[in-house]
């Protein structure tokens, strides 16, 4: 059996645009200068240092200049359009976050991040359960965005999909002589940011604090918000075997009203239109969470590394949804978690070898409140519980070069997830509390063949799982009380082979990978307006990655293009009716193309151009209804200048060049099928960005 279908023919203008663009996409000069100062260092793979070219898998390292890249910086979206194998969204509702979604996991989720690992700074951002959020990274501080995708993904636990991890720029060593940046900016649809920063220190001691603010009228009506940041990061050395870092992150969104989605007819009558039922209910919601974290790392001897960490926060979040009865949410939540690792590095017949073990125990509690939504206003309490979720994984890891020019990777991780609802509402009923315990043991192996200085090939296999999240696990079948707790965790196998080549100014990666999911966790039905999920027998999904970039003088090119083919291997009764066996996945395009060129018109003066290709989306288990295809272009200009010792960068961008009506992001099995989440149509942002 041939491992890919015939892929669908792409309409005849997005093959002219793929064609034309094949020659002249690339990514921003700003983010491979990034990269080029990194050396494209990267750690997701084997947890220590090494170069992406070198690592065993599929990885991307992203570059982040926060001074040059032209751009708000609010979302995430704006930096990772590069990395083939994901699919990240700006929804144009922050009160539902990004959807981020990796090699087909992490789809159906409808708010937040699943399937897919957060870490920021070594601290995570996926809860025990496997929720995640993207939305507190603080981008206007940060220097590397890594992506690992596929089988190694599996040694960082309740992932799936892959693992993302954002890390903060490290204090300059500057004794005397602190540096300080400001910036501003503001565009259509009444976009307004502001920022400020301060960074410094010597040898042993040094910290940045950074500062934002971004506020918004919305593309569509009823969507305007207001989010603050703080991230701060202070880096000790009392000895030259000893770093502790320091980190806390303050972020609150005070304002984010939820227009909700469209129904297809709505979409294609008034993409800007907001539903009856936002304005009546005045859906919206406020999240306001504090994290503090401290990351050791430790020589204990020239082969011996200790790593740890340790963090706490809070999180509080209030939202209206669109119905009457229990329509308001209201979650008091605190977590926090432990972890600690040894590295060690040995020779075997003169070659290294590494190997590293290690714990890890996270802990999720919340006191869960549901009210009546009278009119946008808190009703008559209808739900009271304190849920918990806690998971302990214990790891191991082993690098081994077996020759010079083949290298081993193995490892195993033995996960222990338990979740435990206790209703305070109706506490004589025992049937509406439980709990419930998850086992899963991933191993995974590869190898990566050095076929020469400019070309490594690599293959790995392994095995991983994914629990249901609190909020999937919250509804019963039927609408009655109580937690699914029947719900089980998806487990995967995955498999991918690759080659990452480089030649000259030019770098070429490429990947065939598949995934066989067992139990998937899909719709199951609503009730009042609550999504009900259960479990389907078989899903698989396969495809292709492929990314190029390259740099002549004065210009700089990158594409990324990624072929998914992710569907359902066996029938099953679905949320709106039979599901077939061969139906695609919802909310996975099979094709998916990015492309960017930038142009040094002088040392100082860059113009730059984006594009975008997406073939349809199914937007149900049925694929009844989907989202139609698109192209779009972005463009943007940056000039910089210098004085007295200060840097100052003048930017502009224009969104959606031809003002391309689309979806951007659509909600899978929505009960009432409003599926469909407008994209703004062309959007202009300036800003100014200063050091001194």
């Amino acid at each position: 059996m041939p491992l890919f279908h015939t892929m669908r023919t792409l309409p005849f203008s997005a093959c002219a645009v793929f064609l034309a663009t094949a020659v002249v996409t690339s990514t921003a000069r700003a983010q491979e200068e990034a990269n080029q100062g990194l050396k494209e260092i990267v750690i997701s793979a084997s947890r220590a240092e090494q170069r992406r070219f070198d690592a065993p898998g599929a990885i991307d390292a992203v570059g982040v200049d926060p001074f040059r890249i032209a751009s708000p910086l609010v979302n995430l979206s704006e930096l990772m359009g590069s990395v083939p194998g994901l699919q990240i969204r700006d929804r144009q509702n922050f009160a539902q976050d990004l959807q981020l979604s990796v090699r087909g996991f992490g789809t159906r989720s409808t708010f937040g991040v699943r399937g897919v690992r957060i870490l920021i700074d070594g601290i995570p951002a996926t809860m025990p359960d496997g929720q995640g959020q993207a939305a507190t990274a603080s981008l206007t501080s940060a220097k590397r965005i890594e992506l690992l995708r596929g089988p190694l993904a599996q040694l960082y636990g309740n992932a799936a999909g892959g693992v993302l991890q954002v890390f903060t720029r490290d204090p300059p060593v500057t004794p005397g002589k602190p540096e300080y940046s400001l910036s501003a900016g503001g565009g259509s649809n009444g976009q307004r940011q502001l920022g400020a920063g301060v960074a410094g220190g010597s040898d042993t001691l040094g910290g940045i604090l950074d500062v934002s603010r971004f506020s918004t009228d919305g593309f569509r009506d009823h969507s305007a918000a207001r989010r603050e940041q703080l991230n701060a990061k202070v880096v000790a050395k009392p000895s030259a075997d000893t770093t502790l870092t320091g980190i806390a992150n303050l972020f609150s969104q005070p304002l984010a009203q939820d227009p909700l989605g469209l129904t297809h007819a709505q979409f294609d009558r008034n993409p800007r239109q907001v539903v009856p039922g936002a304005l009546a209910f005045d859906t919206r919601k406020t999240i306001s969470q504090q994290q503090t974290g401290l990351v050791l790392e430790h020589k204990l001897s020239v082969s011996d590394t200790l790593n740890a960490r340790v963090y706490g926060g809070t999180r509080k979040v209030d939202q209206k949804l669109a119905f009457l009865t229990n329509g308001v949410v209201d979650l008091d939540r605190r977590y926090g978690g432990v972890g600690a690792s040894w590295t060690h590095a040995m020779q075997v017949n003169a070659l290294p070898l590494r190997w590293t073990v290690g714990v890890e125990a996270d802990q999720l509690r919340e006191t869960r409140k549901g009210f009546d939504n009278l009119g946008g206003n808190n009703g008559p309490l209808r739900r009271n519980e304190d849920d918990t979720a806690r998971n302990t994984d214990v790891f191991g890891q082993i690098d081994w070069t077996l020759s010079p020019n083949w290298q081993a990777v193995a490892g195993v991780r033995a996960s222990q997830v338990r979740f435990t609802v206790d209703d305070r509402f109706n506490p004589a009923a025992s049937s509406t509390s439980g709990s419930a315990k998850y086992r899963q043991t991933s191993p995974v192996i590869g190898l990566v063949w050095h076929a020469a200085d400019t070309l490594n090939v690599y293959a790995n296999l392994g095995s991983g799982f994914e629990t249901p999240t609190l909020a999937e696990s919250a509804y019963r079948p039927g609408g009655a009380p109580g937690p699914n707790l029947a719900l089980k965790p998806s487990t995967s196998l995955q498999g991918e082979i690759g080659f990452k080549l480089r030649s000259g100014r030019h770098s070429l990666d490429g990947a065939l990978f598949e995934a066989r999911s067992r139990d998937e966790i899909v719709s199951s039905q609503s009730s009042g307006g609550r999504a009900i999920f259960q479990n389907a027998d078989h899903a698989r999904r396969r495809g292709i990655e492929a990314a190029w970039s390259a740099s002549w003088p004065g210009l700089d090119t990158r594409m990324a293009y990624t072929l998914l083919d992710a569907r359902f291997r066996s029938p099953y009764a679905g949320a709106q009716g039979p599901v077939a066996a061969a139906n695609r996945l919802p909310g996975a395009p099979r094709h998916s193309l990015f492309g960017d060129i930038q142009a040094s018109v002088t040392d100082r003066l860059k113009a730059g151009l984006e594009m975008r290709i997406e073939s349809r989306t199914f937007v149900n288990d049925l694929n009844n209804d989907a989202a139609p295809g698109y192209a779009v272009l972005h463009a943007r200009l940056s000039q910089e200048f210098e004085f007295n010792g200060a840097k100052l960068v003048l930017y502009g961008r224009i969104d959606n060049l031809f003002d391309k009506a689309y979806a951007g992001s659509v909600i899978v099995n929505d009960s009432n099928a409003r599926y469909f989440e407008s994209a703004p149509g062309r959007r202009l942002f300036v800003g100014v960005r200063s050091q001194f």
